[in-house]
């Protein structure tokens, strides 16, 4: 029999989004277990979130706020959402990050420092140096080990949300309402499949940018909740709106990483190889366009020239000390022999942010009851079908604030808990080959790339289905027969999350945004 744990809430991921909720739920009195796949409690994306979290500047209003982040995302964003992102989030980050939790944003003379970034009509961004994500996570990690309501599971991997419709022993459990009652998790150092029973279950698990070649994301970001919440039935929308990164490290031993919006913010030109500016050829914006712009506009030249990277040149036209203002940068590149404040800084863009996600509502709740979802891997409909440059670190503190309130506010009694079974293993278990694992990442990520990435064709997106439809049957055979390990969840949900993003852009023939359909030579998208 394996071992069944019970709370009153369950958080599956622990970034901003998830700590947050977690904190929030137990200091309103509720038993909550915390459940991450990683060794350490905040590694993930909110860790390396470089440029900072958005607040309100001292010429600021929530009506411009609002403005610019509908402008980014096309218009199609969740006005509600927005209003409620815009005019409640700031006063999150004053009373819990800066009064409660004292993260030490930048200041001078005891006064706040506001940065920009590109899209943003004004200076509101607070940061740490370019390690914001680090310096808030540090200290919002501390707070939730430290809190007696909060029990902590690390190295324990979500393979799938319970429901009663799928998984009751009782077969009239099938006429009634969907309901989420937690999950099945796997202890990684026991091999044992849990049964973690919760009233209410939040998906926090983050992004999916390991489905793709190049990406700045860590990498346990492989579309995990995105998989899970489609398996239990829950609304999953807009993955075609995947948000690229326009400048990443292009250095063989950089792995992606990631150089801040910031940057260009405080005054970094793009530049081609041979050191001539050309963003002004692709718009009136320049270097603080819309992150879409830039990526395509960089793509663009690359593909004209035969180049496989661009510049960014931040030393030429910095009137401030490079080192300080962007330290962990300055330091990384300078270990890889880069000195960004003598030269320009090899760049690529990369796949970074998944705009869309589990439907959610103002609350966090899903549509699937019991189930909510926070930070990357839900859709608020606050980024339309672009996101606008560091508010993802504000949503996902925001709806982990109000999805933790929401809980307190409602109860859920007589769940059916009692009618679900232990996890069942294969009769016969076949030792999972990480050769096998590995060619099938590598045929993932090189048909995203290709064929879903940055500037999309319907023959290209026809193509990728076809291809992933056929892996995806490969990979569900082996996975009903292997001996159940975080590798083969984790290829699972990535196959199954990378035909989700290609079904929603072949349905959707609208470019826009961070989802952009090239016409090919024979006048067909």
């Amino acid at each position: 029999m394996s071992e069944e744990i019970h709370s009153d809430v369950l958080v599956i991921g622990s970034g901003i989004a998830g700590a947050t909720l977690a904190w929030k739920a137990a200091e309103e009195g509720l038993k909550v277990i915390l459940v991450t796949k990683a060794e350490k409690l905040w590694e993930g994306n909110s860790y390396q979130a470089q440029g900072g979290i958005v607040a309100l500047g001292e010429d600021d209003s929530p009506e411009l706020l609002a403005k610019d982040i509908i402008k980014a995302g096309g218009g199609i964003n969740n006005r509600e959402a927005v209003e409620i992102l815009s005019r409640e989030g700031p006063g999150i980050v004053e009373e819990f990050l800066i009064k409660r939790l004292r993260v030490p944003f930048a200041s001078k003379n005891g006064k706040l420092i506001y940065g920009k970034e590109a899209a943003h009509s004004r200076r509101r961004i607070l940061f740490v140096g370019d390690q914001t994500g680090k310096a808030i996570m540090d200290i919002l990690s501390r707070a939730v080990m430290e809190h007696p309501n909060i029990k902590i599971f690390t190295k324990h991997t979500a393979v799938d949300l319970i429901t009663n419709t799928h998984h009751s022993r009782n077969p009239l459990e099938i006429y009634k309402k969907p309901v989420c009652l937690g999950a099945y998790i796997l202890d990684r150092e026991s091999g044992e499949i849990k049964r973690f029973f919760a009233k209410f279950t939040a998906l926090a698990t983050g992004g999916l940018g390991r489905i793709y070649l190049h990406t700045t994301n860590p990498a346990g970001s492989r579309g995990d909740g995105y998989a899970m919440a489609a398996r239990a039935g829950a609304r999953v929308i807009h993955m075609e709106y995947i948000q690229f990164h326009p400048t990443t490290l292009f250095h063989r031993d950089a792995d992606g990483f990631l150089i801040s919006e910031a940057v260009r913010g405080e005054g970094a030109k793009l530049l081609t190889k041979d050191g001539k500016p050309f963003l002004h050829k692709y718009t009136q914006e320049e270097e603080l366009a819309p992150r879409d712009v830039v990526s395509r506009a960089i793509f663009e030249e690359m593909h004209r020239r035969g180049d496989n990277y661009v510049l960014l040149d931040l030393a030429s036209h910095a009137d401030f000390e490079i080192s300080s203002r962007f330290p962990a940068i300055y330091k990384k590149c300078l270990e890889l022999g880069l000195d960004i404040s003598r030269g320009p800084i090899p760049v690529v863009p990369a796949a970074h942010y998944a705009i869309g996600g589990v439907l959610v509502d103002t609350w966090g709740k899903t549509s699937l009851d019991g189930l909510y979802a926070v930070g990357e891997v839900s859709c608020t409909g606050v980024h339309g079908a672009n996101r606008l440059a560091s508010t993802s670190l504000l949503e996902g503190l925001t709806w982990g604030w109000r999805a933790a309130i929401n809980m307190t506010e409602n109860d859920r009694k007589d769940l059916p808990f009692k009618d679900i079974p232990p996890w069942e293993r294969p009769r016969r278990e076949t030792k999972v080959d990480p050769a096998l694992i590995v060619q099938d990442w590598v045929n993932i990520k090189h048909t995203m790339w290709n064929y879903a990435g940055i500037i999309r064709t319907k023959r290209r997106l026809n193509r990728a289905l076809s291809d992933l439809e056929y892996l995806f049957k490969r990979i569900e055979e082996f996975y009903r027969t292997a001996r159940v390990n975080d590798q083969i969840i984790g290829l699972r949900n990535g196959i199954l999350t990378a035909l989700l993003v290609v079904k929603s852009a072949l349905r959707n023939k609208n470019s826009l945004g961070a989802h952009y359909i090239k016409e090919e030579e024979n006048g067909e998208l």
